[in-house]
């Protein structure tokens, strides 16, 4: 499961046949050998050494400007230092989170490693077993893949709503890396229709509903309006589906806590915009009060507010 995220941009002219011919070969042959590395080292040291290679570099990138701006924002009593510290917390996690994405087979919901424990089961596995398709939702918190895998693993055939990466190369890369988390569902029109068409002949769906979406809704997202992505209402409502939410917890290293809640009820006036808007003003509402609890572990360099 991947972002529901702004369109991605593609490089048109000579510099998109530069990106295509030299950059991306180059992008993933780069990739390709971290990803050789961090599979060798095995789930846990890879973790340890993303996360210590980000801790360092990340602050200094200028995308920390933007990630300390969202913060303020969103937490104004905040003093300089807590900011400093979520960020740099921030920057420990998505570094874990990328070395980990080669070491995914090492996650396993079935496993007694403790290495994910899972809490609320039984609301996926109600979803599960009602006879009919369902949505579950969650946010870039903690791992997102292992988001993916833990409902691909209980709910088998669930497709995982994704942006496809900029690079077609390192996207495939990736995507082979998750191939446990089951199937994966472009966005776009065409991923619209299969997911309707899935729900309809009771399939399950888990997408990320956290992020930016240029042409979405305005919806309350701690005291302001950030545009939001609709999908996730308009598909449960027209579907009439459950929608259930997902929290990943990144409690220590490469260890995880998945919790499942109960359903959120879409809104049913009859009037689908006001039900929308309405529905996605509670799942919002849902992932603030995540965020609060684990600011350090969301995704705080993301554009998700005007600024």
């Amino acid at each position: 499961m991947t972002d529901e995220t702004e369109r991605q941009s593609v490089p048109t002219g000579s510099r998109g046949w530069v990106r295509r011919v030299v950059g991306n070969p180059l992008e993933a042959f780069m990739v390709g050998i971290l990803l050789t590395l961090f599979r060798r080292m095995g789930v846990d040291r890879a973790s340890d050494a993303g996360a210590a290679i980000a801790r360092t570099i990340g602050p200094l990138l200028g995308v920390t400007k933007r990630a300390r701006r969202n913060l303020r924002g969103a937490f104004p009593e905040m003093t300089s230092g807590q900011v400093d510290e979520t960020i740099r917390g921030m920057w420990e996690n998505l570094g874990r989170y990328a070395a980990e994405i080669a070491c995914l087979d090492a996650f396993d919901v079935a496993a007694k490693d403790g290495r994910i424990e899972v809490v609320g089961r039984e609301y996926l596995e109600a979803l599960r077993d009602d006879d009919k398709g369902g949505i579950v939702f969650s946010a870039h918190l903690g791992s997102w893949d292992v988001v993916a895998l833990g409902v691909g693993q209980i709910i088998p055939n669930t497709g995982n709503v994704y942006r496809p990466l900029n690079n077609p190369i390192v996207d495939r890369m990736v995507q082979n890396a998750r191939a446990k988390s089951g199937g994966f569902v472009g966005k776009g029109i065409q991923g619209a229709r299969a997911m309707i068409a899935g729900l309809g002949q009771g399939r399950h769906f888990a997408m990320l509903v956290d992020q930016k979406m240029n042409d979405g809704i305005p919806v309350p997202f701690f005291g302001r309006d950030a545009m939001t992505a609709p999908a996730l209402a308009r598909f449960a409502i027209r579907a009439g589906v459950p929608i259930v939410p997902c929290r990943c917890e990144r409690l220590d290293g490469a260890r995880f806590r998945l919790t499942f809640y109960p359903p959120v009820v879409p809104a049913s006036s009859g009037k689908e915009a006001n039900d929308v808007a309405e529905t996605m003003a509670e799942v919002n509402e849902i992932i603030e009060g995540w965020i609060i609890e684990r600011p350090e572990q969301w995704l705080w360099v993301h554009s998700r507010w005007p600024d």
